[in-house]
């Protein structure tokens, strides 16, 4: 694989403290890029920060990617390390328990649209200032498969990830004669923290339940891990898809088929 494919460059990857925005962090420091870690927990991006080499091109920023302003500071906080960001990778997300919509709390339902969905429009409405003025960015947004195939009881999860991927293609068009990319990748279900977070019981069930629910779904017969997500997102942030804008890329193992 070619090496330094983010040479000289600057990514802002959320949700960074864990999971796919701690791999993408990782992998994409490895390809060259200077990284900002922006997660809510700033312990955990700094745990991020340490596995990482070449420390003086990470920059950690505790931020709520649901509050306009501490989005405001982060890219404040981004220009001043770096002066400029090139790559945006929305990566901060909830999950939800498998929930009747007529269980569903009003104060849950605003939580997951606000971080899986309306962070999205946070973010870029801040950095994409600074990726007009020298007319060329990348935006990619971790989406879910769940955006596009549905599960029973995943109501708010499923509108915010189908809200994201619908934002993506329309940025894709708006952005376009501006030289920014916008793309989206679909996870199938992944090896991370997060998956089990979707689940009610102990460890034991959560586990089980796990097979039963999402493995079995997987037509390659295994959960997807961060660093397959990672590599999708390394290939849509380099100038090896310098012609692939509005598509939305599933790393699913099948299970969108």
């Amino acid at each position: 694989m070619n090496v330094n494919l983010l040479e000289g460059k600057t990514a802002v990857v959320t949700g960074a403290g864990s999971g796919m925005g701690k791999e993408i962090a990782k992998v994409f420091g490895s390809q060259g890029a200077n990284v900002v870690l922006a997660d809510l927990n700033e312990e955990a991006a700094r745990r991020t920060a340490s596995e990482m080499e070449l420390k003086k091109r990470v920059l950690v920023v505790q931020t709520n990617v649901a509050q306009d302003d501490s989005v405001q500071d982060m890219v404040r906080q981004t220009t001043e390390a770096f002066g400029d960001a090139h790559i945006l990778i929305n990566c901060a997300g909830v999950p939800q328990f498998f929930t009747p919509i007529e269980e569903l709390q009003l104060e849950e339902w605003d939580n997951i649209m606000a971080v899986n969905s309306k962070s999205i429009f946070l973010t870029t409405r801040h950095l994409v200032p600074l990726m007009k003025q020298k007319e060329s960015g990348v935006i990619i947004n971790i989406a879910s498969i769940a955006g596009e195939r549905a599960r029973p009881g995943l109501n708010a999860y499923c509108a915010s990830k189908g809200a994201a991927l619908m934002l993506t293609k329309a940025l894709a068009l708006e952005l376009a004669p501006y030289g920014i990319r916008v793309n989206a990748i679909n996870p199938g279900p992944a090896e991370t923290p997060m998956l089990g977070r979707f689940l009610p019981g102990d460890a034991q069930k959560v586990e089980e339940d796990k097979k039963k629910i999402f493995l079995d779904s997987v037509p390659l017969g295994r959960l997807i891990q961060p660093h397959d997500i990672a590599q999708a997102a390394l290939y849509l942030s380099s100038d090896l898809a310098k012609a692939v804008t509005g598509e939305v890329l599933n790393v699913d193992g099948g299970r969108g088929v």
